[in-house]
């Protein structure tokens, strides 16, 4: 299995320079069969990354621009009446595919945001009270610009809490930005990268990744977080249940990354600010979300 992961991540490391962690991060993110949230300055490299990892993972992929603008119609589809046949025919949009790109979420209403509750959590569209199931895999890949740039409406928390993972990729560094000058940007790169996997594959390696052995210990280390988070007078709320699954889940993603068959402290560790960053919120103690998580990892013994 790591044969494969690291050409993976290979693979991507061509197209997104100098940003392997927050290429490890998001593969593990899609191999525990979670969604993830980009968030970032605008020109960052955002939509290149989710575009590299749909080609590498040989996924088909659908790029939604939200706006203010945008119907909830516009992604899940729309039912149209057929004159011919005296009924209702239902019109998918573009959710229906493997990878979804929500360029840009925060900058469409909450109206619209809430059409993808449903779609995050049950991986279906209810439409006219019908149901229609999603391709699988099906993964939301969202980008975010900061709350203080304009035009942009903060995400629920319910919307938030359905996002496995919150990664960054900030400025490359001056040797990996020599390289993307001199490349003329990843972009062109991208249509010469070929696929590594295919959805099936790509489904056994998630298969893989929820059989990697967690120990009672380790339980106990992550319930020792989950309670933590909870009780601590530092957060205004814990980490729900579904942050305490996701957690377990990334470890194993994680775990599997770096060719274990079991899951060590260090592995939560490695992703617990991804994946708690954007779900806790700290009180004025901290200045910064790495400063909360760092309390808490100090906080809770191993």
């Amino acid at each position: 299995m790591k044969n494969i992961t690291d050409e993976i991540i290979a693979k991507a490391n061509e197209i997104i320079l100098g940003k392997e962690l927050q290429i490890k991060l998001a593969l593990a993110c899609l191999l525990a069969k979670g969604h993830l949230l980009i968030e970032d300055l605008p020109g960052m490299g955002k939509t290149t990354l989710a575009h590299t990892l749909a080609q590498v993972l040989g996924l088909q992929f659908q790029r939604v621009q939200f706006t203010s603008d945008l119907l909830p119609a516009d992604v899940l589809g729309v039912s149209v009446y057929d004159r011919n046949t005296a009924n209702f025919k239902f019109h998918p949009g573009p959710v229906f595919t493997n990878v979804l790109l929500a360029d840009e979420i925060n900058r469409a209403t909450p109206k619209t945001q809430s059409a993808l509750l449903e779609v995050m959590e049950e991986a279906q569209v209810t439409i006219d009270a019908s149901t229609y199931a999603l391709p699988q895999p099906f993964f939301v890949i969202a980008t975010q610009n900061p709350s203080s740039q304009i035009g942009t409406f903060a995400l629920p928390e319910s919307q938030l809490d359905r996002f496995l993972m919150r990664i960054t990729l900030n400025y490359p560094d001056t040797a990996s930005e020599r390289k993307l000058l001199q490349s003329n940007g990843g972009r062109d790169q991208l249509k010469k990268i070929s696929a590594a996997i295919d959805h099936k594959q790509l489904q056994s390696l998630q298969t893989a990744s929820q059989e990697i052995y967690v120990s009672d210990s380790l339980l106990d280390y992550l319930q020792g977080i989950l309670q933590y988070s909870r009780q601590s007078s530092h957060f205004n709320a814990g980490l729900s249940p579904r942050a305490g699954l996701g957690l377990k889940q990334s470890a194993q993603a994680w775990a599997m990354l770096a060719g274990r068959d079991h899951v060590i402290p260090e592995d939560v560790q490695a992703i617990l600010p991804s994946v708690a960053g954007h779900r806790l919120v700290s009180n004025s103690t901290f200045s910064s979300n790495s400063e909360h998580i760092a309390q808490l990892l100090k906080a809770v013994a191993v």
